[in-house]
């Protein structure tokens, strides 16, 4: 698998967020409802890849739960992204190992307003209505 992981091999995975149903809703996919996945080695890609989201690889639950847009990259199918608008704007790029059916956190990196701009005009991308989880409130 390019640049993924796979969640039926040996790598330690844990948990980090439940794909919340009404993405598929609200984007008209369908990815299944179920746990979302972050390998153990995620950090190093993050570092190597995308040094500047080190610090936001502790939010990632908190974007999972209340991304601020949510949309589909159509070079990327079974997978969706989420962004959530911090300091920068956090794109979290989520996919579906199609072998053992589960959802993985494949990326973090930042994005200009320009590219969320683009994307609702295009379609691929919308803003969130629903706003915050119960789990994520504090």
């Amino acid at each position: 698998m390019r640049g993924g992981i796979s969640i039926g091999t040996q790598e330690k995975l844990f948990k980090v967020g439940e794909y919340n149903k009404a993405y598929n809703e609200i984007l008209e996919i369908n990815l299944p409802i179920v746990d979302i996945m972050q390998s153990q080695g995620f950090a190093v890609h993050i570092e190597k890849r995308h040094p500047e989201c080190i610090k936001y690889i502790p939010m990632i639950p908190e974007i999972i739960c209340s991304p601020d847009y949510i949309g589909t990259n159509q070079k990327e199918p079974n997978s969706i992204e989420l962004v959530k608008i911090l300091d920068q704007n956090v794109l979290l790029a989520i996919k579906l190992d199609t072998k053992a059916g589960g959802l993985y956190v494949a990326s973090l990196y930042e994005v200009r307003d320009s590219k969320i701009s683009n994307r609702l005009h295009s379609g691929y991308c919308s803003h969130l209505i629903i706003r915050h989880c119960e789990k994520c409130r504090k």
